[in-house]
């Protein structure tokens, strides 16, 4: 497989199915920023982290792989002439959904309430997950342009919110793993 094919060169890609179109184009900036979200994550996971934290991690990026093959194929390109579907990799689904949200409840059981907002930071751990989700909520509100121009796949959208909740609830797990104290956000007006 050859890395540099050259025909990029003037400012245009190809989208799953063959099309072309400019690389500033708001699809390719939606799968563009879902790829940065991964590497984000890819990150976090390098981090001296529990395993089971560790592996949930691997999975939302393999997830996060399909779901930009899924933003590549312009719904009419999903099916090809003889009917069967271009994509052949499993789409992210309900399952993918429900999962997050496990994974979020299982965490939430062993951290306080919260009664303020929290500002990032407190640990280089955990700072990289905040970026994660920072980068999650923009690919979401580029998925939601996205769909506002041409229709793409309802649980993308779900996915990418459900993920970002999923990477706050992390954040604050790793806080305490590390042994750290959340920084509450308490306006200046009630200081």
């Amino acid at each position: 497989m050859k890395i540099y094919t050259k025909t990029g060169d003037k400012g245009n890609t190809s989208l799953y199915g063959g099309q072309r179109v400019a690389k500033d184009h708001i699809r390719i900036e939606a799968y563009g920023t879902v790829d940065e979200l991964n590497a984000n994550i890819g990150l976090v996971r390098d981090q001296q982290i529990d395993s089971e934290t560790s592996e949930n991690l691997l999975k939302i990026q393999n997830d996060l792989f399909t779901l930009g093959a899924m933003l590549a194929t312009p719904k009419e390109k999903e099916v090809l002439k003889s009917g069967k579907e271009r994509l052949n990799i499993p789409k992210i689904s309900e399952e993918s959904i429900s999962l997050l949200e496990n994974k979020i409840d299982k965490m939430n059981v062993d951290l306080p309430d919260m009664k303020h907002f929290i500002l990032p930071g407190g640990h280089t751990t955990v700072s990289y997950c905040h970026i994660a989700r920072c980068i999650c909520r923009r690919a979401e509100r580029i998925c939601v342009t996205l769909n506002n121009l041409e229709e793409i796949d309802t649980h993308i959208i779900m996915y990418l919110n459900r993920l970002s909740d999923y990477l706050f609830v992390l954040a604050r797990k790793l806080t305490y793993d590390n042994q750290c104290e959340e920084i509450p956000w308490i306006p200046s007006h009630k200081k």
